[in-house]
């Protein structure tokens, strides 16, 4: 590709970012605030135009996610959100990102733009509107306002670097990167002299969300995990388990992950909810990637299941015997061991029990086996609901393959990679949007600071 090809203004980008969900709709501002603050008034002659940001999606609509998240009325953040709400890469690696836009910084984010965050007693951060649309709307009118380009739909179908092979260029203008998008599309590829991909995973597919960007971090040299899976998605039970004909219950409860050998790796205690085709609810969602990683490495780990958090099998046992007069349904119907009536009969009867007998008519065994059907009930787990009904990916770009002060490749000079396409998942809550914040943001401001080297204004680099 020739020199004069490549300087057409129509097809060049200085920053092209590759998914237009939370982490780059939010490098998209980052990166135009950072020029706008340059301000090009009295700028070196080099600076004939203002930088130019694209944003390309495939999606007709943008936001999918933002709009669905909360049921609909968008968790932007938590109230405290640090390392050990996320799995994947090092909790160190993810910790040094998280500080670089903390929540105090969200907040005043979404303030400026006229978005005034509420904390509800969960922790989580909602938009006083209770309407996902008016974060989406926001962060769309900011992208204008900062001259931040969003194309779609414009479905990426490959991405080439340019310059290695048989056209070495000594340019650092030049640019790198060749974005084709799919041959009946009718869009022209598109050169961008810094790259951000912020494509997602492959949670929420209708979305848009179709794995594309693994095999195009492949493609630009990086690795990805050797397992990436849904995280934050229901978990299936097998059919004859008792927990499927409780359809509707929902109660607080704890979920522990057991090793094969029995050790405690995680557990988690949050609402629970029983479906037809086994667990929902925050707890279940939590614990979904633990169970779903440990599984494929360790067949013989189990889930358990506490409907008693406050209590285990021991001390239930001893709560049995001291209600010696008491039927089971009366047992469960105490501020201390309270239970849905409908969950009472069902452990009652995987246990053998009748649930009107009294604790003095059970023998030690029936007892014990009540006990450990409502604190240690061990889940015939089978699956999950998949990426249909995921709302994140676990696995994907190790953070070790990064730059954490930027997110940049240190493989692939230009490029920088953010959000959900990274090796980390956080916990329900908005964990996952933070992260999509703090990758975003250090992206957004790098990529604009290579921008402007670009351009010959180092010396008016701007502070963010």
């Amino acid at each position: 590709m020739q020199p004069a090809q490549r300087e057409s203004v129509e097809q060049v980008a200085d920053i092209a970012i590759v998914g237009a969900g939370a982490a780059g709709l939010f490098a998209a501002i980052w990166a135009g605030r950072t020029l706008r603050q340059l301000g090009l008034s009295g700028a070196s002659e080099s600076a004939s135009r203002h930088p130019r940001i694209i944003a390309l999606d495939g999606a007709r609509k943008l936001g999918a996610k933002i709009l669905v998240a909360g049921g609909g009325r968008c968790n932007v953040t938590h109230h405290a959100v640090d390392e050990s709400a996320y799995a994947g890469s090092s909790r160190n690696a993810i910790r040094n990102v998280l500080r670089a836009f903390p929540v105090a910084r969200t907040v005043e984010f979404f303030a400026e733009l006229g978005v005034q965050l509420k904390r509800e007693e969960t922790g989580k951060l909602f938009p006083t509107t209770d309407d996902a649309h008016t974060v989406l709307d926001a962060l769309l009118a900011e992208c204008s306002r900062v001259h931040a380009e969003l194309r779609h739909p414009w479905r990426v179908h490959r991405i080439e670097r340019l310059g290695e092979s048989g056209e070495p260029s000594t340019d650092g203008n030049a640019p790198r990167f060749l974005i084709h998008a799919a041959p009946d599309s009718g869009h022209p590829p598109l050169q961008a002299r810094t790259l951000i991909l912020a494509t997602g995973g492959m949670a929420l597919p209708k979305s848009g969300s179709d794995g594309a960007g693994y095999a195009f971090a492949r493609g630009l040299g990086h690795t990805i995990t050797p397992l990436v899976t849904p995280a934050l998605v229901p978990i299936t039970l097998d059919p004859a388990c008792f927990l499927r004909e409780l359809s509707g219950v929902t109660l607080p409860a704890s979920l522990t992950l057991l090793s094969g050998s029995g050790k405690k790796l995680v557990s988690f205690t949050n609402s629970t909810l029983l479906t037809h085709f086994g667990l929902s609810g925050p707890g279940p969602l939590d614990i979904s990637r633990y169970w779903l990683e440990q599984a494929n490495a360790d067949p013989a780990c189990r889930l358990v299941m506490n409907f008693l958090p406050a209590m285990n099998v021991e001390s239930l046992d001893a709560a049995l015997v001291e209600a010696r007069s008491m039927t089971m349904l009366r047992v469960f119907d105490r501020p201390a061991t309270a239970l849905p009536e409908r969950l009472v009969r069902a452990a009652c009867a995987h246990a053998g029990i009748d649930p009107a007998s009294t604790g003095a008519n059970l023998s030690r065994t029936a007892r014990r086996a009540l006990a450990t059907a409502i604190c240690a009930l061990e889940l015939p787990a089978t699956g999950s609901r998949g990426y249909t009904f995921a709302e994140v990916t676990a696995g994907g770009v190790p953070l070790s393959e990064l730059r954490l002060d930027s997110m940049a490749s240190r493989v692939t000079p230009g490029l920088h990679i953010i959000g959900e396409i990274c090796d980390v998942d956080g916990r329900i809550g908005g964990f996952n949007f933070q992260w999509a914040w703090a990758s975003g943001y250090l992206a957004g401001v790098a990529a604009a600071r290579a921008a402007i080297d670009a351009l010959g204004l180092t010396e008016h680099r701007p502070r963010v």
